[in-house]
């Protein structure tokens, strides 16, 4: 990607997502797509919306094998270039996604992107189910189970990414909750700015509100851009 940021589409209307995706392309490597637009409008506005940029489709497929590996090749299938799914899927799901991974590739680029833990989690929220110990070991164990198994396309906060870089050097890593040091947190923990966020090792940003609720997005996208190397 020429420009490592993903903005998230993440609006009702088809018309609202293309209008902005028009806007902001020139400032940005692709858009996110999700399950707020893509259980309306189906594989059509994938296309449409690939038209302006890669289209990283973000359903974080959690399911059984079988099941999690048609949806990724439907998601292939529709014109994605990125799909999501959570590392929780196990090392079976993992290795037979990384086999469809290298397939998919003989065609043209498609990646799979392995979600660790969501940057909407600190230590004061997590699940009560989950083991007691450090959020960033959590992220490093998840993402361990997913390099084993071949895959190498994670998603995590910029919080980890410094150490999982170190880790895993040959790793793609995209980061979400990505702000402006004015910009709110939302309901996002385990955010950093886009500078702070590349410098520690990340591949590519996802930005959403800060640039989707802008009273001019394509102004906001333009500093999101600029603020990569800063």
């Amino acid at each position: 990607m020429k420009i490592p940021i993903f903005v998230a589409l993440d609006v009702d209307c088809k018309n609202e997502a293309l209008t902005l995706a028009k806007k902001v392309a020139p400032y940005v490597g692709g858009f996110k797509l999700g399950p707020r637009l893509l259980i309306k409008y189906g594989e059509s506005i994938i296309q449409e919306v690939a038209k302006l940029g890669e289209v990283f489709v973000d359903n974080k497929y959690h399911d059984i094998p079988s099941t999690v590996y048609s949806a990724v090749q439907s998601t292939f299938d529709a014109g994605a270039t990125y799909v999501t799914i959570h590392a929780s899927n196990g090392h079976e799901c993992l290795k037979k996604l990384a086999q469809l991974e290298r397939e998919l590739n003989k065609q043209r680029f498609f990646k799979i992107l392995v979600v660790t833990v969501l940057t909407s989690f600190d230590e004061n929220n997590k699940p009560s189910n989950w083991q007691d110990k450090p959020l960033s070991d959590q992220v490093y164990d998840l993402a361990r189970e997913a390099f084993s198994a071949g895959l190498s396309g994670i998603v995590c906060s910029g919080v980890e990414v410094k150490s999982l870089k170190e880790k895993f050097p040959q790793g793609f890593f995209v980061t979400p909750g990505i702000r402006l040091a004015e910009n709110s947190a939302d309901d996002q923990k385990r955010i950093l700015t886009p500078g702070e966020a590349i410098r520690r090792g990340a591949s590519a940003l996802v930005v959403g509100r800060p640039i989707v609720k802008a009273q001019q997005p394509e102004e906001a996208a333009s500093r999101f851009a600029q603020a990569i190397s800063m």
